[in-house]
């Protein structure tokens, strides 16, 4: 007899409040199926976000016949409460991921990350989807949690892997970037995108391929064995696959070593649109080495994106009521940073967040099911991980291992 492994899904979560830029964004519609067209397919991708549609497209493109479920409106759930700042830049700093992981581990990651946004922008055009991809330098701050002597080593710890890094003094910012602050890290390598188009262009790119999008389509539990997996869908009925993958974010599914990770709230406002040479140089990304910290992005309609504010509140509805104060609190800081006192705030919108020990995300197999893979949403840039998750998807299956796999096991240590 085959031993078989059963597992369930996350109950549905309320990923985002308020109203985010994303929502208004043009051509973001895609075109679905009610029910799936077949009963069998060779991958099945669980969650139609940002990640999950960068994984179907990777896949598709790959020649995979793959099917995309998700229980809600493609492209609806936490893709529309990012700033899609895409950086390589992790919230835990090079230095300190090498005291966690070691060097080589810390250098491989933000290498990897390097490379994703590199390959992000290349999957992009090759597939001619419009969202709104800009080049970016990103500027990081000196704040509370490193100041200018710890950026400065920092900057140094980037430049001697590679990386496209460089301290500037505090006159070397204030002169440049008109920003009061005692030093920073100026890099090359970054970008922005609009998420929501993003998510929408790639899965009707991987519907150009044969790709199936089936929403609102929900799974209720899961059973593997050795040779594939069934999907029970909410309702009746299952669907089976050779492999199945769970890109559901933060909605993490039973099987994913969740303790090492906690799911909290963050929170975003966009201003009205503002004249376009009142932007800093360059219109670079901005965030600083601070907790609570500051982020900060224009926008293709010339708007400033702020965000941050990050808490441990998990509630939905407290995290909902707090949108007024926590966007005044952005608005502020903003004007104080930026010096421009007449910023004024046209969105504000929160959304749940997962927080790790090392700033990686978890992208595994599941244990005991040895045709299921799970791609846990965490650290600050989500997007970035979404492309090293399909690379590591694209991998697995095949029969594979990505080289970096262990990097993003779930460990929180070496």
């Amino acid at each position: 007899m085959v031993k078989r492994s059963t597992g369930a899904t996350a109950r549905r979560k309320n990923l985002h409040d308020g109203q985010s830029l994303w929502h208004d964004s043009p051509g973001t519609r895609v075109r679905t199926r009610s029910q799936p067209g077949a009963d069998h397919y060779d991958i099945v991708v669980v969650g139609a976000g940002i990640t999950g549609s960068i994984t179907a497209l990777v896949l598709a493109a790959a020649d995979h016949e793959v099917a995309v479920l998700d229980r809600r409106t493609p492209g609806s759930g936490s893709t529309l409460a990012s700033t899609a700042m895409i950086q390589f830049e992790i919230d835990t700093p090079l230095i300190e991921l090498g005291d966690t992981l070691g060097p080589d581990k810390a250098k491989r990651a933000y290498l990897r990350s390097a490379r994703a946004v590199r390959d992000l922008g290349r999957l992009l055009a090759e597939h001619g989807i419009d969202a709104s991809w800009q080049d970016r330098d990103a500027l990081y701050l000196a704040g509370d949690k490193l100041g200018f002597r710890a950026l400065k080593a920092e900057a140094e710890a980037r430049r001697a892997i590679g990386l496209p890094s460089r301290f500037l003094s505090k006159g070397d910012v204030r002169e440049r970037f008109g920003i009061d602050t005692t030093g920073a890290i100026l890099s090359s390598s970054s970008a922005e995108l609009d998420p929501a188009r993003a998510a929408a262009g790639c899965l009707k790119a991987a519907q150009a391929l044969g790709a199936t999008v089936v929403s609102p389509c929900e799974v209720v539990r899961f059973d593997g064995d050795a040779h594939g997996v069934t999907l029970e869908l909410a309702g009746g009925g299952a669907i089976t696959c050779r492999k199945a993958i769970f890109a559901t974010g933060y909605e993490v599914i039973e099987g994913v070593p969740g303790a090492a990770y906690e799911i909290v709230s963050s929170w975003a406002i966009a201003t009205a649109p503002i004249a376009a040479e009142r932007f800093w140089r360059g219109r670079c990304l901005i965030w600083e080495a601070a907790d609570p910290y500051l982020y900060l992005r224009a926008s293709a309609d010339d708007r400033v994106l702020i965000g941050g504010e990050d808490s441990g509140l998990r509630d939905p509805d407290r995290r909902a009521a707090a949108i007024p104060a926590k966007a005044e609190k952005l608005i502020r800081k903003a004007r104080r940073l930026l010096e421009m006192p007449d910023l004024e705030i046209d969105y504000a919108w929160a959304g749940a967040f997962a927080d790790s020990p090392t700033g990686l995300p978890a992208i595994l197999p599941l244990a005991g099911q040895p045709n299921a893979m799970a791609i846990l949403g965490c650290g600050g840039n989500g997007i970035t991980f979404s492309v090293i998750a399909s690379d590591l998807a694209k991998a697995w299956v095949r029969g594979r291992k990505d080289r970096d796999a262990g990097l993003f096991d779930g460990k929180p240590s070496a």
